[in-house]
């Protein structure tokens, strides 16, 4: 009885290392790169790589000079983010790790060997015993998969922070150049504000210009000063956000941007945003495979909720007496651990639970790409619609209403005050006509990441505004 019960339990053995060996994963050449670069080219056109070698750094070095040594475009700006950010070397890496916990996953357990040599009495006692853990190894193929899965998990996870990584970067690349835009023009402004107030200040020496007309004339002089200098502040804190974003540092910080923001995409049409947002949304796929892995995982402890530990374990012993007797038995040990006081309903509560929780989140993530598609789709529009109307009609009335104006002063048409009040305005038209335009284009940005995922830009902070005119012309004219 005794041989077939140990006939049937190294058949069984064999049975389940056969399958286990089965099972066994190994390591890519690329530590599971492959479908993040393929899905990063696809959705934005441009190029991932992980770090691994001092040649790939140096690969990685050469094609970031090639891209520094031109003024950035706003994707010359999200390549070079996408091969020197660190950040995104960081997830690159985590991606790895899941990769090396897959494998792991796809091996047999290890047998333990244990050894016992005792002494006494003139007697000899060694016992040798191989430990093996039999559930384990029978449930080895179950764990392989859902290890599998989460690797595959965790590949949609570095996609969506390369996409995040790639977003990041566009946002701060155009809000670095509408600074740098923004600064320009306000030079430009205040050199003008600087000229007109001298020329007051020399009509008032000669009795031409009242004294308030040569005080209206230095504070607008005064306000245009003042914010030029809020925007040469902001121009310095945009680039170190975009440096930041870039990976930046040491030689590489003289990149050259352009001096203002590209001319208008042609605009997109809105198609069914929220089936394509379920669709391609990255985030949601690895949630997906995150919940496929846990209902694999609530699956395997539904079967393994009656044992908890099954474990086989190989006796030899060698037996040596004082009289010089000799003695080799031989035989097995099996350990069964059963949770008596709840039958794993504990585990298989908890289980449950958490992959309800999962499915949940993903409902709710589901129902907020929906929302956040047709938010940013709108947004798009309405930002496109708010910068061509400065573009095409607000500028163009600004820019007519500057030069009659001028026409009336030097007719005598009309006082100084008005004139001053003009040009207020005329800065103030611009200077919102160039964040306008900036923010279409991060609109945009938005669009597309609420499209493919890579998060959402945060609400921007409150912009430093010229002094209203408004109030100047409430007062009357001196």
């Amino acid at each position: 009885m005794i041989a077939i019960r140990s006939r049937l339990l190294r058949t069984a053995a064999v049975v389940a290392l056969s399958g286990a060996l089965g099972a066994c994963a190994s390591f890519t050449n690329d530590g599971g790169m492959s479908p993040v670069a393929s899905r990063v080219s696809l959705e934005i056109g441009a190029t991932s790589a992980k770090i691994v070698t001092p040649a790939d750094a140096a690969v990685v070095r050469s094609r970031v000079d090639r891209l520094l040594a031109k003024p950035l475009t706003a994707d010359a700006a999200v390549q070079v983010a996408l091969l020197n950010n660190r950040g995104l070397q960081a997830e690159y890496n985590a991606l790895g790790v899941s990769e090396a916990e897959y494998v792991e996953a796809s091996l047999p357990p290890s047998p333990t060997v244990s050894i016992e040599r005792v002494v006494g009495s003139g007697e000899l006692d060694v016992e040798r015993r191989l430990i093996a853990d039999l559930l384990q190894l029978l449930t080895l193929p179950r764990r392989a998969k859902i290890a599998e899965t989460g690797f595959r998990a965790a590949q949609f996870k570095a996609i969506a922070a390369t996409f995040r990584t790639a977003s990041e970067a566009r946002r701060a690349y155009y809000r670095a150049v509408a600074a740098r835009e923004t600064a320009a023009f306000l030079e430009t402004a205040r050199a003008s504000a600087g000229a007109a107030a001298e020329l007051t200040k020399k009509l008032g020496e000669t009795g031409a210009a009242t004294k308030l007309s040569q005080a209206r004339s230095g504070a607008l002089y005064a306000e245009v000063a003042t914010e030029l200098a809020e925007a040469r502040l902001e121009t310095a804190k945009e680039r170190e956000a975009l440096t930041r974003q870039l990976g930046l540092w040491g030689r590489d910080l003289d990149y050259r941007l352009p001096a203002r923001l590209p001319s208008f995409p042609r605009l997109k049409t809105q198609g069914d945003v929220e089936a394509t947002a379920i669709r391609r949304r990255v985030d949601i796929i690895g949630d997906r495979l995150e919940l496929d892995e846990l209902a694999q995982s609530y699956g395997l402890t539904e079967q393994t909720r009656a044992i908890s530990m099954l474990e086989v374990t190989g006796i030899a012993n060698h037996a040596r007496s004082a009289e010089g007797e000799k003695a080799n038995p031989k035989g097995f040990e099996v350990t069964v651990q059963i949770p008596i006081f709840d039958f794993g309903k504990a585990s298989s509560a908890k289980a449950r639970e958490t992959y309800m929780g999962a499915v949940n989140r993903l409902l709710e993530k589901a129902v907020n790409a929906r929302s956040e598609a047709r938010e940013a789709y709108a947004t798009y529009r309405g930002r496109h619609d708010i910068a061509r109307s400065y573009q095409s009609r607000v500028l163009p009335l600004r820019k007519v209403i500057t030069e009659e104006s001028q026409l009336q002063y030097n007719g005598m048409l009309v006082d100084a005050f008005e004139l001053l009040t003009n040009a207020r305005e005329n800065v103030a038209s611009n200077v919102a006509a160039i964040r306008a335009k900036r923010d279409f284009f991060i609109a945009d940005v938005d669009f597309q990441a609420a499209l493919i995922g890579g998060g959402s830009a945060a609400e921007p902070a409150a912009e430093p505004k010229l002094a209203s005119a408004t109030s100047a012309s409430s007062a009357s004219p001196q």
